[in-house]
């Protein structure tokens, strides 16, 4: 599922081509797979999206969003294998919709494609948006929660650290990949009580979020062995290469490189960690 530093990627990657922009045209594509969600209808998008500018392009959490110059937002959510993109698709048969933009020279459409049809498309009024995506519905940002903020959310639940830190009303954009690293660099045991970690613990595992985070932002996300994930310019990222635990079963931890990575299921998703590096307290 594309996770924060991959939604970055793909608002970073498309917005030099679509801020500005005057937005002439909404198509819906022709797909014979399972249909995205769409709020509200189709006819009621289309109606007011299209003549409008996009003013700004912004992430919140995992979604994609466009302010538009009449004070509403499409909200785009790709979950597991939705992708924004400019260049060609990995193919045209996934397709969900498409935007033309004023002045055709250059980048004059951007895409939408999902394989698997779990995104969604949403447009917002300006009061939906800010009651929609924001507290209690969305915790802080992972690039912007402080240590203190991070003591205040622990301190309220007995969760596992790493069950916790998928709830996005706990945290936003954090997700089932990028925990998993976070925590080996923090050397936190994934199984470890949230209101039982200690005050090094957590400012271990804040700078951790931090430095994770925008490492694989700078590597343009991770494209793991289904290939899904795409930049907006349909090109692979590149941090999957440096994960260090994620997917490594069996592999030596490459910290201590003594200790195999052991491979747990919470919430029923896989955890990678490394029990020396890692200790249950």
């Amino acid at each position: 599922m594309p996770e924060l530093p991959e939604v970055e990627t793909m608002v970073r990657g498309i917005r030099p081509s679509v801020e500005g922009r005057l937005i002439t045209a909404m198509k819906k594509c022709r797909c014979p797979c399972k249909p995205i969600t769409m709020k509200p209808t189709w006819p009621r998008i289309t109606k007011r999206v299209v003549g409008q500018r996009v003013v700004e392009v912004i992430r919140i959490a995992k979604r994609a969003v466009f302010q538009l110059s009449s004070g509403d937002a499409i909200v785009i959510e790709p979950r597991m294998t939705g992708l924004l993109l400019l260049n060609d698709p990995p193919d045209r048969g996934h397709l969900r919709v498409r935007w033309d933009f004023e002045h055709p020279a250059g980048d004059s459409s951007l895409w939408f494609w999902d394989r698997r049809g779990l995104g969604t498309l949403s447009l917002y009024s300006a009061a939906e948006l800010s009651q929609r995506l924001a507290p209690p519905h969305l915790g802080v940002d992972a690039l912007k929660i402080t240590p203190r903020q991070w003591r205040a959310v622990c301190g309220k639940t007995k969760r596992a650290i790493k069950v916790a830190l998928l709830d996005q009303k706990f945290v936003a954009g954090i997700g089932n990949l990028y925990a998993s690293e976070i925590l080996h660099r923090a050397g936190i045991h994934p199984q470890q009580p949230a209101d039982e970690l200690t005050q090094s613990q957590i400012q271990r595992m804040a700078t951790a979020t931090r430095t994770v985070l925008r490492t694989a932002i700078e590597h343009e996300g991770s494209t793991l062995s289904d290939g899904t994930y795409r930049n907006a310019l349909n090109q692979n990222g590149s941090y999957q290469n440096s994960h260090r635990v994620y997917q490594r079963a069996e592999e030596f931890c490459p910290k201590c490189r003594e200790t195999p990575v052991q491979r747990i299921v919470q919430a029923q998703r896989s955890t990678f960690f490394c029990p020396a590096c890692q200790p249950l307290r």
